[in-house]
């Protein structure tokens, strides 16, 4: 063997060996998940390489068209789907050609407008890429055309082959999208299906917030309904509530209004000048304050019209309605916009167009609840339910005549409190200061009485008082006194004054003086006597009946030195050995009852008196029986404590009051003022009006009487 020979055996084995290489590496891409543009520009670079080829395409076939995907000196050697027509249609009828390929010499084909052929001076090398459902695409080779035949047939297999390997490619990615279109109809499915769930607004509005975002998937997704002329948040993903009080919301509500009244959905992606000059301002204020890089906003309006009935109806003119909200898509961090997102986004709008049209238009229904209410009733006469359904309307018809027909003791309840029946308050007779107090509480004290000698004596003192007032009108009336008295000396000097010689006018004079002196004189000491006499009663406050101090903290209160106010209470004396009544604070809203059930029961009798059960808050299970005796004719307001824990109210109160049946039964240690809940008897009533005559009386005074 030859040297030559021996080299060009070498170059075969190299030549072998790279083309190994490259199905190698071509095999290794179609396994790859790659990009349809990264994998073409992968794969006919190598196609190119291992043939030895001048140039090459790739095209891909789409819903019946031919795109350039990627090029290798195609545009450099001019031929284009563009440039000639015929070597458009050869492309088109190798699409369709064998499996194997085919190989295409320079110019050729037969001349003519229809004719499909070689335009160019290249040998041309075709084979389509195809999967068992379709045909994805075209191979073109461009080759030298002096190459022998066994070269040219070895260059259709090899072309071939890496063919089939492409269709690898293919099928690979035709799996992963169909697995992807599966996922994405799973979850399309579960959107439909759970924001159709509810017709309630609120419950749809979040549902497709939330499911809309999981679809979408982007950052956050958010629903504003039209209120009027403004678009208002109603719900944003991942937030149980809205707060529309915060400046994004009340921003992307704007936003919202500006798109709405456009009617026509914008994406949003940093560039704002294809918008109109409201959505536009209205972007970049929200932009600015929620720094988000991609927004997209949908308006939202109602369908009313399958598109067959608006073709049918094509020549009635009505006036579309106007969007009722949008729905607002934003990506925080990217501002891109993939084609699978922009889709998905459609797909989401138009699905909540419907949903929350439904819901709106459910939720406008006049008197909706009673329709509910209503349709439900029918559920309580099937024949199932037809037994309950007798039963149940059968205890209700009873209890509402139980409630109307039966008597039932019809009482008024009010507090009150026990109170010794002799017992009186001590006030102060005039403005003073406390001197001297002689008394605490719980003191045993005495009243005025007669002693065996005959004379009257005062109570027991309880408080010694000291009036400035007093004293200064004291010292002012012995001055008086004084300066008269001194006044008439000297009167009397000059009558007796022998050395002076005094006419008889002069001594008229005097003698009138010394009578007006006397007559002051006179009065004087008559204020001074009043003064002496209302002195020790008015500053020493005696006890005017015989009893007990029942004053708390009488010590605490009446220090020495306090001042005291005309009127003023200070302390309070009670007989707590005698008997006792009860006193009751009811409220005037009640005496209505009381007053007419009194009137009927003296019709009867003129002697009849109204009965009282009460309990003491210390022995609440023991009742005690009384009569009333009193009943004030004016209401007053009191402060009610009510139950414990509870805060005090106002009220207007009427005093009655009420003699005990037994004072023996009382317990033996009893303060005043304990605490009392006590019941007047007014007869019997209806049980329901007993149960809710409070409720009936509130009807009749503010809904009744206020509006009919």
């Amino acid at each position: 063997m030859s040297s030559q020979e021996t080299l060009d055996q070498t170059l075969i084995e190299q030549t072998k060996t790279q083309i190994r290489t490259i199905v190698n590496e071509i095999t290794q891409l179609s396994k790859l998940d790659m990009s349809p543009d990264e994998y073409h520009g992968e794969f006919l670079h190598r196609v190119v390489s291992a043939m030895g080829a001048v140039g090459g395409a790739l095209w891909t076939f789409e819903e019946g068209t031919l795109t350039l995907a990627y090029q290798v000196n195609v545009k450099e050697l001019g031929i284009q789907e563009e440039s000639s027509q015929k070597h458009a249609r050869l492309l088109y009828r190798m699409l369709h050609g064998p499996e194997t390929g085919t190989l295409v010499p320079p110019h050729a084909g037969v001349e003519g407008e229809e004719e499909s052929g070689n335009p160019t001076d290249w040998l041309l090398v075709f084979c389509p890429i195809r999967t068992e459902l379709e045909v994805v695409g075209l191979v073109e080779i461009i080759q030298r055309p002096d190459t022998n035949a066994t070269t040219q047939r070895g260059f259709l297999r090899f072309l071939t082959q890496v063919c089939v390997l492409a269709t690898d490619y293919y099928k690979n990615r035709q799996l992963r999208n169909f697995g992807e279109r599966q996922n994405l109809w799973t979850l399309l499915e579960d959107f439909t299906r759970t924001i159709h769930r509810s017709l309630d607004v609120p419950t749809t509005t979040y549902t497709i917030a939330n499911e809309g975002r999981r679809l979408i998937e982007c950052d956050r997704v958010s629903i504003a309904l039209r209120r009027g002329g403004q678009c208002k948040i109603v719900a944003v993903s991942g937030q149980d509530v809205v707060d529309k009080r915060a400046t994004t919301v009340r921003l992307l509500g704007k936003l919202a209004t500006s798109v709405v009244k456009a009617g026509e959905p914008i994406w949003y992606t940093g560039d704002t000048s294809d918008f109109a000059p409201q959505v536009e301002k209205a972007v970049e204020n929200y932009v600015d304050e929620a720094h988000t890089k991609m927004i997209a906003v949908f308006p939202l309006f109602r369908k009313t019209k399958t598109e067959n009935e608006e073709e049918n109806d094509s020549t009635r003119r009505n006036k579309p309605e106007p969007p009722f909200g949008a729905i607002l898509v934003e990506q925080i961090e990217d501002s891109r916009i993939p084609e699978r997102m922009r889709k998905r986004v459609e797909i989401v709008a138009e699905h909540a167009c419907s949903a929350l049209g439904n819901a709106l238009e459910h939720h406008s229904i006049f008197l909706m609840p009673l329709w509910k209410l209503i349709g439900k009733s029918k559920l309580l006469f099937t024949a199932r339910m037809l037994p309950r359904t007798f039963l149940i309307s059968a205890l209700i018809l009873g209890v509402i005549g139980v409630l109307v027909f039966l008597p039932y003791p019809f009482q008024m309840h009010c507090n009150g409190t026990l109170e010794p029946t002799r017992r009186q308050k001590i006030y102060s007779p005039l403005d003073a200061e406390v001197k001297e107090l002689f008394v605490d509480h719980n003191m045993k004290v005495r009243g005025p009485f007669t002693g065996e000698d005959g004379v009257s004596y005062r109570g027991t003192t309880l408080l010694e008082l000291r009036s400035s007032e007093l004293d200064a009108t004291g010292i002012q009336l012995f001055g008086e006194q004084q300066a008269i008295i001194e006044k008439i000396a000297e009167l009397q000097r000059k009558q007796q004054d022998q050395d002076k010689r005094l006419s008889d006018y002069e001594k008229t004079e005097l003698v009138g003086q010394m009578e007006q002196e006397k007559t002051r004189l006179a009065t004087v000491e008559a204020k001074l006597e009043i003064y002496e006499r209302r002195q020790k009663p008015d500053l020493f406050i005696t006890s005017p009946m015989d009893g007990v101090v029942v004053s708390w903290d009488v010590k605490q209160r009446l220090t020495e030195k306090r001042p005291i106010s005309r009127m003023q209470y200070v302390m309070e004396i009670a007989d707590l050995e005698g008997s006792w009544q009860l006193e009751l604070a009811m409220p005037e809203k009640f005496m209505g009852h009381i007053a007419e059930f009194k009137k009927q029961i003296e019709e009867k009798d003129p002697n009849a008196r109204l009965r009282v059960e009460f309990v003491l808050a210390t022995e609440p299970a023991v009742k005690y029986y009384g009569t009333v005796t009193e009943i004030h004719d004016r209401a007053e307001v009191r402060t009610d404590t009510g139950s414990a824990g509870s805060a005090s109210s106002h009220l207007n109160t009427v005093l009655i009051k009420v003699a005990l049946d037994d004072q023996e039964s009382l317990p033996t240690e009893l303060r005043p003022g304990a605490e009392c809940s006590a019941r007047i008897n007014c007869g019997k009533k209806p049980l329901g009006y007993v149960l809710f005559h409070e409720a009936i009386a509130f009807v009749q005074k503010n809904i009744v009487f206020r509006w009919f």
